[in-house]
């Protein structure tokens, strides 16, 4: 099978019908085999029964339906999980994103040899209250995940060659940035496709103000992961072991600093005041710099032995496949 069209979608009702003829006829006047998996994440609006409707005359159409609404990140990791075609197309079910884009996207996967293309809807629909946030989550991913070519790293549009798909796992929201996980991976012949954008036509977005918090989180959450989730004792142990250090450097230096003047005063008959270490405000920082870096070290021994083992992280209900 040439293409897999991953299609998450939450209460879509009225745009399927269109999006399924539209990619429908763009993979025949191409001449690819393909498949469209829609996975319905929980809808309530009657997308499960029309999904079914469609499959009725459209064999190459296949849906998966979770019983609940999980989220896009949950989708798209169960879409993959599905697909069977030697380049997996991903895109999302509002018609913003167009099916036309499907063919060049392709090539840049079994041509150019990319591991993952991501679309860049360079000419925007968007009101500022969301484009102005996404022009710096991207410009603080590119930052920290070091994909400087890439201005789009939510684009919904993009092509994985199969391979990538079946190596990674997306969760919690990671939906974002699944370029950088794809890195992460190893993954990284990475590429970019000016793709259009297009005006919602039916419906509303499903995305409040939250996916702002939450994008940051998940960056840092995505960034800690992709560099220490194998080895997270690097990265507790590096910060106890610094701290434990200081607070220790403290201490041997307010008790020298009060042994010396003891010393002092004894060899030369002097009466310089000191003061006991509890007295210095040092004395406290110092505790608790050791306190923190012992509690540092041990949580990265604890990390070590839970790193990567929680194999029901990515384990959804699913009602019904087709």
């Amino acid at each position: 099978m040439d293409i897999s069209v991953v299609v998450p979608l939450y209460n879509e009702v009225e745009s399927l019908p269109e999006l399924t003829s539209w990619i429908s006829r763009v993979m025949d006047e191409n001449h690819f085999t393909y498949e469209i998996v829609l996975v319905d994440d929980g809808s309530n609006d009657g997308s499960w029964d029309m999904i079914n409707k469609l499959r009725l005359n459209n064999p190459f159409i296949r849906g998966v339906r979770f019983r609940r609404n999980y989220g896009k990140s949950a989708a798209l990791n169960t879409g993959f999980e599905h697909a069977q075609g030697d380049v997996i197309i991903t895109m999302d079910a509002d018609l913003q994103d167009s099916p036309d884009e499907i063919p060049a996207l392709y090539r840049r996967i079994t041509e150019d040899k990319y591991d993952l293309v991501s679309g860049w809807k360079a000419k925007r629909y968007d009101p500022l209250s969301k484009t102005i946030p996404t022009k710096v989550y991207n410009w603080a991913t590119r930052k920290m995940s070091g994909i400087d070519n890439l201005h789009d790293f939510n684009c919904g549009l993009k092509a994985y060659r199969k391979a990538v798909v079946k190596n990674i796992e997306v969760y919690g929201e990671m939906h974002r940035y699944v370029p950088v996980i794809a890195k992460w991976a190893g993954f990284t012949k990475i590429g970019e496709q000016v793709v259009e954008h297009r005006a919602r036509k039916y419906g509303t977005t499903k995305f409040g103000m939250s996916r702002f918090i939450n994008g940051l989180l998940d960056l840092l959450s995505i960034f800690f992961v992709g560099k220490f989730g194998k080895r997270p004792m690097h990265f507790f142990g590096l910060m106890g072991t610094l701290s434990f250090l200081l607070g220790f450097v403290l201490a041997v230096w307010i008790v020298a600093e009060k042994k010396y003047i003891i010393w002092q005063n004894a060899k030369h008959h002097l009466h310089i005041p000191y003061r006991d270490a509890t007295d210095n405000p040092l004395f406290y920082f110092a505790l608790v710099a050791i306190l923190l870096g012992s509690q540092l070290f041990l949580t990265g021994f604890v990390a070590e032995l839970v790193a990567r083992s929680a194999p029901d992280r990515n384990r959804y209900q699913i009602d019904d496949v087709i």
